[in-house]
């Protein structure tokens, strides 16, 4: 039997390569090769006083892992983080970069990183990859906003020790495929007989990769059963159940949203006390109003949680003084809305973090008390976006609640 794989190998010259990537329209706006680079941006830009990280985007290629070697190789500092924007490629490159990695004990996550000197609305002609592939760092931004690690790319981030998936970013699975390049005129049965082992050879190693990872079987489980043309986006509870990202909290940049009345966002995603589930919040403010700073907060409501529900937050630079208050039931979402004073408004401003309690008040007159912080650095640069688009004299906003919870990140 050994005889005949053998000889089947030498007359197919297959050079077999185990592909997990997108069709080419899917593969839109990413390079063909996979890019690493060093990143730079304004204070702040990759966390609380994090300005520098590593980019790897693009495809996954042939020959991704030696470069990445060579480049991981001169930077010094293990902990800058790296943030991962692909839509796949080569399995077996994206092994060993992840046990590179690992090996690393790296900081991943999902972002996509926009070059400041590239032109606007591209990321990947010719003049823009030329300027990446540079020796020194770039002037850059970081998005989270509809950032991917998809197929091949997740085995990659699956390397690192500290692995974080924004709300609006994606992590996507499914299953592989073979791909060969067939010389000649094999018997059908001979080619089904090696491609049924090989296919049986890839799973193992997919599932020790998975299982040196750290991470759940039953994330392996899941692969299998999505097919190559598919792709699965991982919610927030499998990020969480499979080990992936096991935040209590996970939560989005701070965001412009432009339109006829322009505001900007966060999101979080916050683990029920009562369950393995999340539920999506949402936090706007928009351009002021008669000298005050419009703020609405919306939440997906537990539903194992009883009674009337108060929200009430507080900034670092002034932790006295607060806003909030009882919060009103619209179908599945519960909502407040209401405004800051200047002087609240800026303590946010110079804060670090916004400190969120939810007051619960059951039946009993017994009360529960939920606790939580959320970040507010990049807020003072999202609000100076905000500031140039909006209108000469503003309105105030009319409520758009329920909001919609983000596509693929459900619960």
């Amino acid at each position: 039997m050994l005889a005949r794989i053998l000889l089947l190998v030498t007359t197919l010259s297959i050079p077999g390569a185990l592909r997990a990537e997108q069709t080419e329209a899917e593969k839109a706006g990413f390079a063909s090769r996979l890019t690493i680079y060093l990143a730079k941006g304004a204070p702040d830009a990759c966390g609380p006083g994090c300005d520098r990280w590593i980019a790897i985007e693009g495809q996954v290629d042939n020959d991704a892992a030696s470069r990445v070697r060579r480049f991981l190789a001169g930077v010094k500092d293990t902990q800058r983080p790296i943030y991962l924007h692909s839509p796949g490629g080569n399995v077996e490159q994206s092994y060993v970069i992840g046990r590179l990695l690992r090996s690393r004990k790296a900081v991943a996550r999902v972002g996509q990183t926009i070059v400041t000197a590239c032109a606007a609305g591209t990321q990947v002609d010719a003049a823009c990859l030329k300027t990446k592939n540079a020796d020194g760092e770039i002037e850059a931004e970081l998005t989270t906003y509809h950032a991917m690690c998809n197929s091949a790319c997740g085995y990659l981030f699956l390397g690192a020790t500290s692995r974080e998936v924004a709300p609006d970013a994606a992590l996507a699975v499914h299953n592989s495929r073979l791909v060969f390049a067939i010389h000649g005129h094999p018997p059908a049965a001979l080619l089904a007989e090696f491609r049924q082992r090989r296919t049986a050879a890839a799973d193992r190693d997919r599932t020790a990769y998975i299982a040196a990872m750290g991470i759940s079987r039953a994330l392996d489980d899941l692969i299998h059963t999505v097919k190559f043309e598919n792709l699965h986006v991982l919610t927030r509870t499998e990020l969480d159940r499979f080990g992936i990202d096991t935040r209590s909290l996970a939560e989005t940049m701070w965001r412009l949203e432009k339109g006829t009345t322009p505001y900007v966002s966060k999101f979080a995603m916050l683990k029920n006390e009562n369950g393995p589930s999340f539920r999506t919040m949402e936090w706007r403010l928009y351009c002021d109003n008669k000298n005050r700073v419009p703020l609405m907060f919306a939440a997906e409501i537990d539903e194992a949680a009883v009674g009337k529900r108060t929200i009430m937050m507080s900034a670092d630079a002034a932790p006295t003084e607060e806003a909030g208050g009882l919060s009103v039931r619209a179908g599945k979402y519960e909502m407040w809305s209401g405004s800051l004073d200047f002087g609240k408004f800026r303590a946010i401003m110079a804060s670090r973090s916004l400190h969120v309690r939810e007051i619960t008040r059951k039946p009993d007159e017994t009360a529960d008390t939920t606790k939580f912080d959320i970040d507010a650095t990049g807020l003072p640069s999202a609000w100076r976006q905000l500031e140039t688009a909006c209108p000469p004299t503003t309105a105030a906003p009319k409520s758009p609640w329920p909001s919609v919870p983000l596509p693929g990140r459900g619960t």
